[in-house]
Formats: structure tokens, C-alpha cells, sequence
């Protein structure tokens, strides 16, 4: 009869393997959420050649294969869809918020009044869900004014010192008003300026992740 009960044994230790949680010592996954407009999105490029989709590659090729990347980046958004989109995005629980919307709303003249409660709306909901939020500023042509344009910019470093955010100034900073690296409309990178783009969140992500 040994024999018999060591094999159930086995059989016992095989289940049990199959059902139980991984030990603690195996790897999380850390996920990394891009929440912006088309600039996120990759707008006039390729599939596979937004500035998330460079990351991803790049973590991939070194290893990083706990590393998960989520763009969520739509052309045309303004910050007005930043919680809603966010609180759907949640359910991917995701470690870090890379927000970047405003463009849109600058370009458009929209209220900076409602685009600041528009993001402070998105990082309080993304701190109540233990995310940390990283916000990358944005600034915009003087179309509509030097104070416009003054009290636009400013919003995002007055959020990231309200939220003790960390903070990119500029997303395309090397990048914007640099003819060669735009497409032809003058505001989305090209492959090369997306490069670039993709090589500025590398270096400064890199302190954040695990």
C-alpha cells in the first residue's frame, strides 16, 4: 500500500501547486499607464511607433518582461475625459499614471480654469487608488495671448507642487517647433522626433520603476 499513498501524495502536492498563489519571491508585474491625446496615441505614425510602444520595446529587449505598458492616448482629447477615461483604465490596476493631456484644450483656447479642476479631478482619483502620478507639462503657440498662454503652462508645475507629482516640464521638449523632427502639421513628431520623445520619459522614468 506504500506505494499507492506516495503517488497520491504526488497527485496531492501537483494540485496544490496548480491552485495556490505564486510565492512571494516571483515576479509582480508593474504597470505603467499612459493616459494622454494624440501625442500619446502616435498620431500619423505607424502601429508599434507611439513613444509607449517604443518604451514597451525597449523594456522588452532588456529583460524587463515584468514591465507593462497601457497607451491610452485618443486623438482629439482634452483633459474634460481625463477621470472617466482613468476610472475605466483602473480595472487595469495600473502602478504609475503617466498623465498627459492639455494640448487639445490650449490649441483650442478652452478654459484653464476648467482644465486644472480637470486634472486635479484625475490625479486625486489616481491617488485615492494608490497610483503614483507622474504629470508631464505641455505648452502651446501664443494664438491667443501672452496671458493665455502664461496662465496655460503654468498649471502643470502649480498641480505637480500641489500633488508633490513628479514632474516633466515639457513632453516635447528637444522636439517641438524643430521642423525635421514634425510632421508636416507642425505639432506631432515624426518616427524620429517620437524617438526622441521616447528617449526623454526613458531616462526620466527610469528612477520609478521597480
Amino acid at each position: 500500500m506504500l506505494p499507492e499513498l506516495d503517488m497520491k501524495a504526488r497527485y496531492l502536492v501537483f494540485f496544490l501547486w496548480l491552485i495556490l498563489p505564486l510565492p512571494a519571491f516571483a515576479q509582480d508585474t508593474f504597470t505603467i499607464l499612459f493616459l494622454g491625446d494624440s501625442l500619446t496615441e502616435g498620431y500619423g505614425l505607424e502601429e508599434g511607433e507611439s513613444f509607449p510602444d517604443m518604451l514597451s520595446d525597449r523594456y522588452a529587449a532588456e529583460g524587463r518582461k515584468n514591465l507593462k505598458i497601457i497607451n491610452a492616448g485618443i486623438s482629439g482629447s482634452t483633459s474634460a475625459s481625463a477621470l472617466t477615461r482613468l476610472q475605466w483604465y483602473i480595472r487595469a490596476q495600473p502602478d504609475l499614471l503617466v498623465l498627459s493631456l492639455g494640448a487639445n484644450d490650449g490649441l483650442r483656447g478652452l478654459s484653464v480654469d476648467a482644465l486644472k479642476a480637470n486634472l486635479i479631478k484625475t490625479i486625486e482619483f489616481a491617488q485615492s487608488m494608490d497610483v503614483k502620478v507622474v504629470l508631464t507639462g505641455m505648452l502651446i503657440p501664443p494664438n491667443y495671448g501672452p496671458d493665455y498662454t502664461s496662465a496655460f503652462a503654468q498649471v502643470f508645475p502649480d498641480l505637480a507642487a500641489q500633488y508633490q507629482l513628479t514632474f516633466l516640464p515639457f513632453l516635447l521638449a528637444g522636439v517641438a517647433g524643430i521642423t525635421e523632427l514634425n510632421q508636416g502639421d507642425g505639432i506631432h513628431p515624426n518616427l524620429e522626433g517620437t524617438k526622441i520623445v521616447a528617449d526623454t520619459l526613458y531616462n526620466f522614468l527610469q528612477p520609478l520603476l521597480p
